[in-house]
């Protein structure tokens, strides 16, 4: 047996190690990045804090929006027509609208609505509050967040429950499968194959797109970046800081995301 030999193989990779070997080179050499300052400010309590803010963002706005976009997924896929074109019209709405205009419409919502009555609808109220007691800036984030997330969640949810083949969903009706079982015990493991890998990425792309309340004053990380080096300066290296953390974040979520595909790709080529 004769061994191939590749030799445009070998010079691709040599080519692709040196300009790694380049890109470290103007990363470590120059001093223009200000390692130390990155050094100084990586692990300083008020960044922890920031990052500590910017996870629980990112927790709050899955949760919350895998949980109402599986319910609109679910609402899509029902035979009621007033069900599934209310959950149409509500994925088409917030996929429609820019987050960031999402965000400052929740944080403003009190110029609309400067109380919130509670009580019998289309009738007398029992009480009422104000809307900046109660909609702060945490909560509006946290709304806009998920409501937007739902919008994506919901068709993530729903192309995962069409990927299974519609013959176990008549098999499992046929044996009496009541219809909750079927769904929590059949056919979610298998749909999980097909979210899991999306949904992955949305929540990884939910922790780069927390920046955006910088325009509620929030204190995540890139907000607190942006205070650090207004004040003193050093934009390169506070920027860098936030880029590393990010990049910690997100290898995580990627590892995390590796191991639960693979729990749910069991017995599967």
């Amino acid at each position: 047996m004769v061994t191939a030999r590749h030799p445009l193989r070998w010079v691709a990779v040599a080519g692709v190690l040196v300009l790694l070997a380049m890109a470290a080179s103007a990363l470590i050499t120059n001093p223009a990045w200000e390692w130390e300052i990155v050094g100084q400010y990586l692990f300083a309590p008020s960044v922890v804090r920031s990052v500590v803010l910017t996870l629980e963002l990112t927790v709050m706005g899955i949760v919350l929006g895998f949980a109402l976009g599986t319910l609109l997924a679910l609402m899509r896929l029902s035979p009621n027509r007033l069900l599934s074109s209310v959950a149409w019209g509500y994925v088409w709405l917030f996929r429609s609208v820019p987050l960031i205009l999402q965000l400052l419409f929740w944080y403003n919502l009190a110029l609309l609505y400067p109380r919130l009555s509670f009580g019998v609808p289309f009738g007398p109220a029992l009480f009422d509050i104000g809307t900046m007691d109660l909609i702060g800036p945490l909560t509006a984030a946290v709304l806009g967040l998920a409501l937007h997330q739902a919008a994506y969640a919901a068709e993530i949810v729903r192309g995962g429950l069409l990927s299974v083949d519609h013959g176990q969903r008549e098999a499992a009706a046929a044996l009496g499968i009541p219809r909750a079982r079927r769904l929590l015990r059949i056919i979610l493991p298998q749909a999980m194959r097909t979210i899991v890998p999306n949904a992955g990425n949305e929540i990884i792309g939910l922790v780069k797109g927390t920046s955006v309340v910088y325009i509620m004053a929030l204190p995540e990380l890139f907000y607190q970046v942006q205070v650090i080096y207004n004040r003193n300066g050093r934009v390169m290296a506070l920027l860098l800081v936030a880029a590393i953390w990010y990049l910690i974040l997100t290898t995580a979520l990627s590892i995390v995301q590796y191991y639960v595909e693979r729990y749910y790709g069991r017995g599967r080529a």
